[in-house]
């Protein structure tokens, strides 16, 4: 069992930064690939990006290449989402997750531990 919680949201303008932590419990952190989500109301979960269990891969949907940067600590069970210029379209609720599969994967449903979310919030 792995439990995820999630910090590090809030209100920024638009081109500001936050950062995101996911910090985990559970003695396999380490093994897992872990997944950055958001979910705006109405709308399906949204893949934003991904890292292996190493750190030594990682992968983003487009709108945040060049943006965000997601990096991973597995001495303190943390994984971070690093968000910079940040867009009011970027408003909404993100979530992390843990895969056990050990693959990079974009598909919500391939994952199997999830935080119960950090609402951000750019304004214009």
């Amino acid at each position: 069992q792995v439990q995820l919680v999630e910090s590090g949201g809030g209100l920024v303008q638009a081109g500001g930064s936050l950062r995101l932590s996911c910090a985990a419990s559970g003695r396999t952190f380490s093994s897992y690939p872990i997944g950055w989500f958001r979910q705006a109301p109405g709308k399906e979960r949204e893949f934003v990006a991904t890292i292996s269990w190493s750190g030594g891969s990682t992968y983003y949907t487009d709108s945040v290449k060049g943006r965000f940067t997601i990096s991973r600590d597995n001495a303190k069970n943390t994984v971070y989402l690093q968000m910079n210029s940040l867009k009011p379209e970027d408003t909404t609720v993100y979530y992390c997750a843990a895969s056990t599969r050990r693959l990079i994967l974009t598909s919500p449903n391939e994952y199997d531990y999830w935080g119960q979310g950090t609402q951000v919030t750019v304004s214009s």
